[in-house]
């Protein structure tokens, strides 16, 4: 859709199908298997979906201190409209194909909770035994909204704001839902093999990060970058906030993974926090021994990195293997940036190397560290079907990702003009500015 035309069109008529479709699609009564309600599980799953969703503002300021000044409003807008796309998206049929009735381990049935139809204040013990499955739904939300947020980062200052939404419409139905429904649905084939994702390394951090390398290599690079500038951030107190909410907010994302006020909880709790500390002293020692200055930005990176790379393991190891899956992942994603910054790649705020290698380096941790079938506590198998997950995965989320951007920018061209660009996005994409 060229200039002139009201590319919004788009956008409502996507959502004008969803409301045709829940007018006349049958009714289908979901195979539930009813559990008992928990009075302390359902508090704790109430506060739960609050502090991850305060992580997509809290990504908000991560992302728009690090960008150039005239970008700020339109970076930290890109992850706010997740909430209110997203939100409407899972009840309209997202929940549905994530975790409705299992179509051959692939999708759910998208009638099964077409606009929430039978998501009520009863448990489904087939995802949580002792809390409302509408708040289960609720929580998986938070999931949802975040992931298509995280891959802003690495299109940055270069992309046209209605053609992101029409893709992020995309990237959650045909990529975030089917990684939802075989990693986290009983029936799912990853869930089958039993691959192991407490809290989403796999279905939220790498298809972001593939996605964000797709989206990458897709835009191509930015004038400033093709140029060989450097573009200083914005804001550093605003990078410090965001790190905040986003290491406050992830204690609903790991320990609220366990679905119940437990030890299962409690343990993941604990990791979370502890790997987040490891990753970014690690980041810092490493940038020191490497003859850097200590950073405020490098200490926050280190910290995401560690929160990124113990989310699929969070509930299933020790707190001394979180320190080392927080070390690990801190040095390995410090090269990654490192060797980035020597490619033509415009990342532009290394969303690849942080929560794409991430997410990867979590995965594979999980395989070996993961208490009774890990490589070390058990055998290789669950380690192995790790690897093949990766794969399958990898190709997935960057393939397809890759196919929705050439979608949407067939109906919305993606990237904006040179002048947009040397504008601003704040000014060219929204007629606001910071002052």
């Amino acid at each position: 859709m060229r200039k002139g035309k009201p590319e919004w069109l788009v956008s409502l008529g996507l959502l004008a199908a969803c409301a045709v479709a829940g007018l006349f699609a049958p009714r289908v009564a979901p195979a539930a298997v009813p559990g008992t309600l928990n009075s302390g599980d359902v508090a704790w799953m109430l506060t739960a979906p609050g502090l991850v969703l305060l992580m997509t503002p809290g990504l908000a300021f991560f992302y728009g201190g690090m960008v150039h000044k005239k970008n700020v409003i339109s970076t930290m807008l890109q992850s706010f409209v997740c909430m209110g796309v997203l939100s409407l998206l899972w009840v309209a049929v997202g929940f549905s194909l994530a975790f409705g009735d299992s179509l051959g381990g692939v999708i759910g049935d998208p009638r099964t909770y077409l606009f929430f139809k039978n998501v009520g204040g009863a448990a489904d013990a087939r995802f949580a035994a002792t809390i409302p499955l509408a708040l289960f739904a609720m929580f998986q939300l938070k999931f949802a909204i975040i992931t298509p947020a995280l891959i802003t980062g690495s299109f940055a200052e270069r992309v046209r704001f209605s053609s992101y939404v029409l893709f992020i419409v995309l990237f959650s139905l045909l990529i975030y839902c089917p990684l939802a429904h075989w990693t986290w649905h009983p029936d799912g084939f990853l869930r089958k093999w039993g691959v192991l994702d407490f809290a989403g390394g796999t279905v939220v951090h790498m298809s972001a990060g593939f996605a964000a390398l797709a989206g990458a290599m897709f835009l191509g690079r930015r004038e400033v970058h093709a140029k060989g500038g450097h573009t200083a951030p914005a804001n550093i107190p605003f990078v410090l906030l965001g790190t905040g909410m986003l290491w406050f907010g992830w204690f609903g994302f790991n320990a609220g993974s366990a679905l119940a006020a437990n030890e299962t909880a409690v343990l993941a709790f604990i990791t979370t926090n502890t790997a987040s500390a490891a990753a970014m002293l690690g980041w810092l020692f490493f940038d020191a021994v490497r003859g850097r200055r200590p950073s405020a930005l490098g200490a926050c990176v280190g910290a995401v990195v560690g929160l990124v790379a113990v989310t699929p393991a969070a509930g299933y190891i020790s707190v001394g293997q979180s320190v080392v899956i927080g070390l690990l992942a801190s040095i390995i994603s410090n090269l990654a940036v490192h060797w980035k910054t020597k490619s033509p790649l415009d990342d532009t705020l290394d969303v690849f190397p942080c929560h794409g290698v991430g997410g990867i380096f979590g995965m594979l941790a999980t395989g070996v560290f993961a208490d009774k079938v890990g490589l070390i506590h058990g055998d290789a198998t669950i380690f192995i079907r790790h690897l093949a997950a990766l794969g399958i995965v990898g190709v997935f989320s960057f393939g397809g990702s890759y196919l929705l951007y050439l979608l949407t920018d067939a109906v919305i061209t993606m990237r904006v003009r040179p002048e947009q660009e040397a504008a601003g996005l704040d000014l060219s994409q929204h007629a606001e500015t910071l002052g």
